[in-house]
């Protein structure tokens, strides 16, 4: 048989007979596979002849007819071949006889496309056969449906685990078919290094894009190979023009990458679309190992960084943009199923489920991810960005600049990881990547440091460092923002009362005169922390910077959560204390302005991790300040509202106007960053929020209406705490409502009096000083110096524990609804969980210090900690009996070692600040938020809210409670008495003002805004007491003690004549601690 006869007599009606039928029916049939045998063999025998008349291949370099008749038959054999190949299912009845058949036409491919496979090659006529061949491998590669069909193919080999896939031994023929697929795949690659004037060039392209689009988004791609295979795909000459050609295509992506997916509808796990698929093959493709397996990170030396780096994005990209329109469409429709699958949400997404004829019933997409996570990915990535950045100040850079990596690029690659991670990832989230960024030396600096140069360019060390120092050019920008601030607020005012413009500005004037008195903010020393590049918001920034900055926010409050005061404060690291000022002033006039323009949900991301960060930071600052005051306040210092109106704006969000989203921006700022707000107005604020709620209540009948009363209860003075749970406690926000106390002596009669507001106060006081005292069980103290009330983990024990400790909430509650100062703190722990903010490790000093010494010794400690005999449980005791608590399931047979000490020492301490407490602080804020809006606690931090309850900390002002004292019983402002009363009061020193105003009020603490919101009003009673004229003389004076009422917070002064005498008497009453009995 001559190549001649094979081509007229054999090939001619064996194409247009089997071939037209095969694909029309799109299926073989037993009497085709005997057929295609027969002749793909007879094929192979001719090429492999050393006779140049019986070999096939001879055609080649004939007659111009005989060249174009080969060409043509063997285009046709390369489509056939290729369709056995898709055809090639291994539940075929005959599979035997199909693998055979598909072994033989992947060898005759192989040979036919393979002149190292021919074996006779006339000398002089090398070159055409070189070009008809390398026109082959093109039509294969564009034209022939090739890749379509491996794609098939593969898609029906198994996924296979990392133990079978070293293990697993495949026939010989179907390792021989897998491996001839392959082959054939990767064969128009080395074709293009070949000479440029064969194939074309367009011709080269399209088997690019074919392998990319159809190959690339094999899911599990790698898996099903065997592992011997892979290095072939990860070489450079493969991965390097695959990464060019998908950034080339780049517009088309999403679209090409759907078009293939349809046409080859064979992907049985619909909830990852195919870019989906094409990430993560990439990461494995260039950074797994030689035999595919992801264990060990092992990067392809000679596949240029740069270029998988932008591919990652770009593929990221796309699939980011694919998973919001499916959120969006599932919140439109709550279901919805399209060409690629059904979403449901991130579970969906996460795994899949497949027979278990593949030998494996589940795995995680983001398993296929895992390298992204490895920290030698990222130090290596780092290391080639600093090479490249030695080349190009050495200028060695090319001009092609495609494959060299930027700081900019990695933080672009690493921020959609963030994003992908956070919904395709529902166990752990974003975790394993914000845990690798925070730990990298050196990444958060490189971050810093480029932020830095763009937020803070122009500005001297001085004026980033120093507060005073004024930058010139910026004073129109600033009288721009005072003037859109005043208009803002001024529509805002109209929003709420419906008043005119006039009057509006009216109404402005003296409300904004007391706000920026009573904000005591030094303008000069403001402006250094306002940065000026983030004034606009996120809206405001390039591309690159909102990467740069988004990715740097997410890290670090991440790192913060970890980072101790002793790394913060004293070793100062990673950044030292100046340039944590500047990142916190840089975070506050993001946020702010983001705010303040009603970011859209473009910006959520980005305004989430700044906020989280900024929150961390202002909270390390509340605990140990290294932040001026003055910087908290820079961003609002020339737009915040006057107090009523932020307050009123803070209940009116729902107000439907046309001006809602200015609305809408003033209550997010109250309830975000309340710290822009001096904490005076946002105790004023706080106020106004009562003042309002008690309206509220009045219009809505609730006070003064037909069917509401005042309640009224009977204490006993020895049961004053049991009396009042008991008729109190479930009443829970009717407990607003004026209380009249009626109490009984201990002799069992009632006390006589009227209940104006005094008793009810008195009744407060005493019943908050018994139930608070450690002697009753409920609280205790912390061991810190300022014994701060700390809920007591025995009292789960006692009977109505929880309960009385949640009839407490609604006692403080009702002491700041009512505006009772009590002279009592909570320790900062606690009170963190009544904000509903979590506590973290260096929060521990303030509750144990002798513990949070321990954590750090073990944190910080050089040996091995095995040698230390610790585990995972702590000692818990409760009267008189320990228990021992497991920190994590199985604890007591896990030990400490220095691969887990962090988790030891985190589980501690979560333990001590969270879990310990968690069920009594969330009984005392039940109690606490029946009378106080969880909103209107949140504009205060942990001190704050003590200085809120128990008053000031610092001396009394003797002018202002002077001027806001009532006199009684004949007294009057001009009495001698008062006068002298005055002169000791001056003359008295700072602790013994205190004690005196304990005495007569039962708080040592003044209002925090003055004594003119002291309720009831500072009294001082005349106490007539006649003395001889001639024991005057004499030099005597009045022996009576001074008393007090501090129910009605009255001081009961008798007639002293000299001021010697009156200090002697306040002294000895003030330091016996009495009131009543002293008179």
């Amino acid at each position: 048989m001559t190549g001649t006869w094979i081509s007229c007599s054999l090939l001619r009606p064996f194409l247009f007979f089997v071939r037209c039928l095969s694909v029309q029916r799109q299926t073989i049939q037993p009497r085709d596979i005997a057929c295609m045998h027969k002749c793909f063999k007879i094929l192979l025998e001719s090429i492999h002849s050393t006779d140049l008349r019986r070999n096939f291949g001879c055609l080649a370099i004939g007659t111009l007819e005989e060249r174009r008749t080969w060409n043509y038959q063997a285009q046709k054999l390369i489509t056939l071949c290729s369709f056995v190949l898709a055809s090639c299912d291994m539940n075929y009845p005959g599979l035997k006889d199909m693998v055979f058949l598909t072994s033989l036409a992947m060898r005759l491919l192989v040979f036919l496309t393979d002149l190292n496979g021919w074996k006779i090659l006339p000398q002089d006529h090398i070159r055409d056969i070189d070009l008809a061949v390398e026109n082959l491998i093109c039509f294969m590669g564009s034209k022939s449906g090739l890749y379509a069909s491996v794609r098939k193919y593969i898609m029906k080999l198994d996924v296979l685990l990392p133990s079978q896939r070293g293990g697993m031994i495949q026939t010989e023929d179907r390792f021989l078919i897998t491996a001839s697929a392959l082959t054939l795949a990767l064969r128009p690659f080395h074709v293009i290094k070949s000479n440029k004037d064969g194939p074309s060039l367009g011709d080269i392209q399209c088997a690019k894009k074919q392998y990319c689009l159809s190959l690339l988004t094999i899911p599990w791609l790698l898996q099903r190979l065997p592992a011997f295979l892979v290095p072939a795909l990860k070489h450079k000459s493969v991965l390097s023009p695959c990464f060019q050609t998908l950034l080339m295509l780049r517009g088309k992506l999403s679209s090409d990458m759907s078009d293939i997916h349809q046409q080859v509808a064979l992907c049985w796990h619909k909830a990852i679309p195919p870019v989906g698929w094409a990430l993560a093959n990439v990461i494995c493709l260039m950074t797994g190992n030689d035999n595919g397996s992801l264990d060990t990170l092992l990067f392809c030396q000679d596949v240029e960084h740069g270029l998988y780096v932008r591919v990652v994005i770009t593929l990221a990209e796309i699939f980011s943009e694919w998973i919001d329109n499916a959120r969006s469409f599932r919140k439109e429709n709550q279901r919805f199923e399209c060409d690629c699958g059904t979403f449901e949400g991130s579970t969906d997404l996460s795994t899949f489920k497949k027979e278990s004829m593949l030998g494996i019933s589940e795995r995680s997409y983001v398993e296929l991810l895992r390298p992204v996570y490895h920290q030698s990915h990222l130090t290596d990535l780092l290391a080639v960005l600093s090479t490249d950045m030695r080349a190009q100040g050495a200028d060695m850079l090319a001009s092609d600049n495609l494959g060299k990596l930027e700081l900019v690029d990695i933080s672009y690659f690493y921020s959609y990881m963030l994003r992908l991670f956070s919904v395709l990832n529902p166990v752990a989230g974003s975790l394993p990547i914000l845990n690798m960024l925070s730990f990298t030396p050196g990444f958060l600096v490189s971050l810093w440091r480029s932020l830095e140069s763009n937020l803070f360019q122009g500005a001297s060390d001085c004026a980033r460092d120093h507060p005073g120092s004024r930058k010139n050019g910026t004073s129109d920008a600033r009288q721009q923002t005072s003037k859109f601030g005043g208009g803002k607020w001024t529509s805002v005012l109209q929003i709420i009362t419906g008043k005119s413009q006039a009057s509006a500005d009216s109404g402005l004037t003296g409300s904004t005169d007391s706000h920026i008195s009573s904000g005591l903010v030094d303008e000069d020393s403001c402006d250094v922390w306002d940065v000026e590049l983030l004034r606009s918001g996120p809206q405001g920034l390039s591309k690159d910077m909102y990467c740069l900055l988004h990715l740097f926010c997410a890290t670090y409050s991440h790192l913060l959560l970890v980072l101790d005061d002793i790394e913060f404060y004293e070793k100062q690291v990673p950044f030292r204390l100046e340039e944590q000022r500047r990142i916190t002033s840089a975070l506050n006039t993001l946020v702010y302005n983001g705010l303040s323009r009603s970011s859209g949900l473009q910006n959520k991301p980005m305004m989430e991790s700044a906020t989280q960060c900024l929150h961390l930071m202002y909270e390390r600052n509340c605990r140990h300040q290294f932040c001026p005051p003055d910087l908290w306040l820079s961003p609002a210092r020339k737009s915040r509202p006057p107090i009523a109106i932020a307050a009123r704006t803070h209940d009116v969000l729902s107000t439907k106007s046309d001006d809602l989203s200015l609305v809408s921006s003033m209550g997010s700022i109250i309830t975000t960053m309340p710290h822009v707000y001096p904490f005076e107005e946002r105790v004023e604020m706080f106020r106004e929020f009562i003042k309002m709620d008690k309206v509220s209540r009045v219009m809505a009948g609730e006070v003064g209406g037909p069917g509401s009363r005042n309640i009224e209860i009977v204490i006993r003075r020895g049961n004053i705490i049991e009396d009042g749970f008991r008729q109190l406690n479930t009443l829970g926000s009717r407990l607003k409502s004026s209380i009249h106390v009626s109490f009984v002596s201990e002799c069992g009669l009632p006390e006589a009096g009227l209940d104006y507001g005094g008793l009810s106060k008195e009744f407060l006081t005493d019943l908050s000083k018994a139930a608070f005292s450690p002697e009753y069980g409920l609280f205790t103290q912390t061991s810190t110096e300022d014994r701060l009330l700390m809920p007591n983990i025995s009292a789960k024990y006692l009977e109505n524990g929880l309960q009385m400790i949640e009839f407490l909430g609604r006692i403080v509650g009702k002491a700041l609804y009512e505006g009772i100062l009590l002279d009592y703190s909570f320790s900062h722990v606690f009170v963190q969980k009544l904000l509903g903010r979590y506590s973290f490790l260096d929060e521990l000093s303030t509750l144990d210090p002798e513990v949070y010494r321990n954590l750090m010794y073990i944190k910080h400690f050089d040996g091995d900690v095995k040698e230390l005999s610790l585990d995972f449980t702590i000692m818990e005791g409760s009267f008189g009996k320990n228990h021992v608590i497991e920190l994590r399931p199985g604890g007591r047979d896990i030990c400490v070692t220095n691969e887990n000490k962090m988790q030891y020492v985190h589980a501690i301490a979560d333990y001590k600040l969270n879990r310990q407490i968690l069920a009594f602080a969330n009984a005392f804020y039940r109690g606490l938020t029946d009378l106080i809006s969880p909103s209107w606690l949140k504009l205060f931090n942990a001190t704050e809210f003590n200085q809120l309850l128990s008053g000031g900390y610092h001396d009394i002002d003797v002018d202002d409670l002077r001027s806001n004292t009532r006199y009684t019983g004949g007294y009057s402002e001009g009495s001698r008495t008062v006068k002298l009363f005055w002169e000791v009061m001056k003359g008295f020193e700072a602790k013994e003002r205190c004690m005196l105003l304990k005495f007569v009020t039962s708080c040592s603490r003044a209002p925090l805004l003055g004594f003119k919101y002291l309720q009831p009003t500072f009294t001082i009673h005349k106490v007539a007491c006649d003395v001889p004229v001639w024991a005057t003389i004499g030099g005597q004076d009045v022996e009576r003690l001074p008393s007090a009422s501090t129910c009605y917070n009255t001081l009961k002064l008798p007639t002293y004549k000299r001021a010697s005498t009156m200090r002697s008497k306040l002294l000895y009453a003030i330091s016996s601690n009495t009131g009543f009995e002293l008179s």
